[in-house]
């Protein structure tokens, strides 16, 4: 996936992030890149954060974190007004992140996953009067094909 996303035209390098350990090398990684939000006004792009892996050995010692946090600050720093993902909202809540749907912003999940792990985290350049970013989300063919 993340070959593929590099190889799109998507793909935003200064939004690929690394975390590094002394001793270990590269122990995380985090990528936000473009998606788009199809509705009646056309198709628009917008970012998201995928994938966020962390080496086992250095699970839950705050990596994952200080990455979501600097991909989150990156994009705030691009301009963008809003960051989508998919994953578990009781790890991703702590950093601004909500269920999308209501929002209506529909990213289609997998079967398995709950409703609530669409999600999207605004940013301060969010204008919540406009409508350009309401639709479904269409993701990169090498996010897509994973679906």
């Amino acid at each position: 996936m993340v070959a593929g996303i590099r190889a799109s035209g998507g793909y935003r390098p200064e939004m690929a992030l690394v975390a590094e350990d002394r001793t270990d090398g590269v122990v995380g990684f985090v990528m936000v890149s473009a998606a788009t939000v199809r509705n009646a006004g056309g198709e628009h792009p917008i970012a998201m954060l995928t994938p966020l892996a962390v080496a086992p050995g250095h699970q839950r010692a705050g990596v994952g974190s200080a990455l979501v946090r600097a991909a989150l600050a990156a994009s705030e720093a691009a301009g963008d007004p809003f960051v989508i993902l998919e994953g578990s909202p009781a790890y991703y809540r702590r950093f601004g992140f909500e269920p999308a749907e209501p929002h209506g912003i529909r990213i289609h999940l997998p079967d398995w996953a709950p409703p609530e792990a669409a999600q999207v985290a605004f940013l301060t350049r969010h204008d919540p009067t406009a409508r350009w970013w309401r639709g479904e989300v269409v993701y990169p063919p090498p996010v897509a094909a994973l679906g």
